[in-house]
C-alpha cells in the first residue's frame, strides 16, 4: 500500500481559459510556483500572440479530503508541463529578466489591470527575483492547458512568511 502512494498520481488534465480579471485570478492561482526557462517564453506580433510552456506544480493535489473528510498530502509532490497564451498581445515588456541567461525563473503570479479603455488590460506575470513580464492585451483572452503526463519531484514550494 505505502508503494501505491509513491506512483504519480492520474488525474484529468486541467484545462482554463480567462476572460476577465476574475479568472486571471484563478489561473495565477493553478500557475503559482511554475517554473520555466527565458527560452521557453516567445511573443509572435503577427499573431498577437504571447505563449509560455512552463511546468506547473499541482497545487490542487495537495490538499484532497477523502470520504471521511480526513485531509490527504500528495506523496510524492507532482509537476506537469503546460502551455499558456494571451491572445490580443499588443505590446510586450520585461523588466528584471536576463534573456541572455537560461536559469529557470519561477512565476508566482499574474496580476490583470484595466487599461485605459475597456475592456483593454495590463497583464503582468511576476516571477521570482523581482523580474516581470508586461502585456498590454486588447481584452483578456488566456488559455491554459496541462500538455503531458505528471512527473514526481521531492518538493512542494515554499514561500516566506510576510508578517
Amino acid at each position: 500500500m505505502a508503494e501505491d502512494r509513491r506512483k504519480t498520481p492520474r488525474f484529468p488534465p486541467l484545462r482554463l481559459r480567462a476572460e476577465d480579471a476574475e479568472d486571471v485570478t484563478v489561473l495565477a492561482a493553478c500557475l503559482q510556483d511554475a517554473t520555466l526557462r527565458v527560452t521557453d517564453m516567445a511573443w509572435q506580433p503577427k499573431q498577437r500572440r504571447f505563449a509560455l510552456v512552463l511546468n506547473r506544480f499541482r497545487w490542487e493535489d495537495e490538499t484532497r479530503v477523502d470520504a471521511r473528510g480526513k485531509l490527504i498530502r500528495a506523496v510524492p509532490h507532482v509537476r506537469v508541463p503546460a502551455g499558456l497564451h494571451f491572445d490580443g498581445v499588443l505590446k510586450v515588456q520585461s523588466s528584471g529578466i536576463d534573456r541572455g541567461n537560461a536559469a529557470s525563473l519561477e512565476l508566482l503570479s499574474i496580476i490583470a489591470e484595466p487599461a485605459d479603455e475597456e475592456p483593454a488590460a495590463v497583464l503582468t506575470l511576476v516571477f521570482a527575483g523581482g523580474g516581470a513580464v508586461r502585456l498590454d492585451v486588447e481584452c483578456v483572452d488566456a488559455q491554459m492547458q496541462d500538455l503531458g503526463q505528471p512527473y514526481p519531484v521531492r518538493r512542494a514550494p515554499k514561500h516566506k512568511e510576510v508578517s
